[in-house]
């Protein structure tokens, strides 16, 4: 009679949310994926053609197909307000700037895997931060902004702040005490675009913003002119929820990597494919069976050295050569 009850509760919208959370017995329950790439079409403009419209509901399509399990999709800028507004804490996969993620995961307590990153069109995995200043400014090089307002972007963008502040302090230009930021790459670029006469600035901006920033408007075509670019960073990354059991973040991943074989998912989502990351624990054992621990080389490298091993009972003396081949073994493991 209870069942009945509810049943009809449900059917007369007396229970949406019970209605909602009712699913056919023996299907699984869905995945929720959270999307925050910038490139994504939900979160991003139509001002360039062929860019930045990435669809992320065919690919949730395509991995529903190939996990056999549906997959719900959420699309956010941040991971925080995501998991706490629209999702009720789940975020099963997690799709977004590598730093970014990791930055929003440990606000929340939460350590996802990453387990592939997704290539542009380009075949890249990677972005920088551009140097950026009007294009009439003296500057030329990055050695030439000394004294200049320098506006980075936020903390959790690793390409507009801890890269380029990494490369300012290679090329000896001194950071000023205060560190202004600019949450969006528009906001720092008419920052020093807006700077009065006699003021000069430099704004870092992600690489994939640029052609955004001149398709949509917010600059006039030619205004920056870049001075510089940062070493590349990891751009668009493939989290899974740490407690995911392993067999199923490894059917995610082949689906993701069978992506690059449907050209029209591929076109799609403007890219030529995902590269897998190996699980870390397969990259330690990796590393450990290529290279000793650091601390067992260099006893080694000192039993060598000194004519011995320690704790070798006999201190016997190395075998001819084998000191060269212990020191250049070691050289290649601390890289």
């Amino acid at each position: 009679m209870f069942r009945l009850f509810t049943l009809a509760l449900c059917l007369f919208g007396g229970l949406p949310m019970l209605a909602d959370e009712i699913a056919p017995a023996g299907l699984p329950q869905p995945l929720t994926l959270i999307v925050m790439d910038p490139l994504a079409r939900e979160l991003s403009c139509p001002c360039v053609k062929g860019y930045a419209q990435r669809d992320y509901n065919a690919l949730a399509t395509f991995i529903e197909s190939r996990i056999h399990r549906p997959v719900k999709v959420t699309f956010s800028e941040s991971l925080v307000k995501a998991v706490t507004e629209k999702t009720e804490g789940r975020a099963d996969i997690v799709i977004g700037k590598e730093s970014v993620v990791r930055a929003d995961a440990l606000a929340i307590k939460r350590k996802p895997q990453a387990i592939a990153r997704l290539s542009g069109k380009d075949g890249a995995t990677t972005q920088t931060g551009l140097f950026v200043v009007p294009k009439d400014d003296p500057a030329r090089t990055l050695a030439d902004l000394k004294g200049y307002l320098v506006v980075f972007g936020p903390p959790e963008c690793d390409e507009k702040h801890a890269a380029a502040r990494a490369l300012l302090a290679e090329n000896n230009v001194a950071l000023p005490e205060k560190i202004e930021t600019a949450e969006g790459c528009d906001v720092g670029a008419t920052r020093v675009l807006e700077l009065p006469a006699g003021k000069h600035g430099v704004a870092v901006i992600s690489s994939y913003a640029k052609p955004l920033l001149e398709g949509c408007g917010t600059v006039p075509k030619g205004a920056l002119r870049i001075v510089g670019e940062t070493k590349p960073v990891p751009f668009v990354t493939v989290f899974v929820a740490a407690d995911m059991p392993q067999a199923d973040s490894d059917a995610i991943r082949q689906a993701l990597l069978d992506v690059a074989t449907n050209a029209e998912l591929s076109h799609a989502m403007e890219t030529r494919g995902f590269v897998a990351i190996e699980p870390v624990a397969t990259q330690d054992a990796k590393k450990s069976n290529r290279c000793p621990g650091r601390r067992a080389i260099a006893f080694s490298a000192a039993g060598v050295l000194t004519g011995g091993i320690p704790g070798r009972a006999d201190n016997a003396k190395p075998r001819p050569g084998a000191g060269r081949r212990s020191l250049a073994r070691m050289a290649r493991c601390s890289t």
